[in-house]
């Protein structure tokens, strides 16, 4: 199974958060076509139009760089081994965020199984999925 290309990444992001291309275009300062070309891999952002997108879809910059010009992720390893840190790994480790949301270590054990069920790209995320279960356990 090949691994999804920058293009679908965005789209899928954009898509999940109910946005238009021509807002991301106008949050991002380039043309709602040119988001289109993105989204269909049939162009490749400058650093800093990355950049931009990685702010307005909440992503991850580094991996969005690595999508983009994937040549260069083995370059970026540190003797042969590379240690990303992961949305989870951040979400985890951040106290802060649990104690402003009241994350339970219930809910946290939760999450942590939503973890391996495959990538998650940002922390925002967790706490889109724990406020739905939240609510829907509310409706009960």
């Amino acid at each position: 199974m090949s691994s999804p290309s920058l293009g679908s990444i965005l789209r899928k992001r954009r898509q999940q958060l109910e946005l238009t291309q021509q807002h991301v275009a106008r949050e991002v300062g380039v043309r709602a076509n040119y988001v289109g070309y993105i989204e269909r891999d049939m162009r490749r952002p400058s650093t800093s139009v990355l950049v931009k997108l990685a702010r307005v879809l909440d992503l991850d910059r580094e991996e969005l760089f690595f999508l983009a010009h994937p040549s260069i992720r083995p370059a970026a390893r540190t003797n042969g081994t590379a240690t990303p840190t992961s949305a989870w790994d951040e979400f985890r480790s951040n106290k802060r965020l649990h104690t402003r949301h009241g994350i339970t270590r219930a809910e946290l054990r939760m999450l942590e199984h939503v973890a391996a069920l495959g990538a998650v790209y940002a922390q925002r995320d967790y706490l889109f999925i724990l406020q739905t279960v939240r609510q829907a356990l509310q409706a009960e």
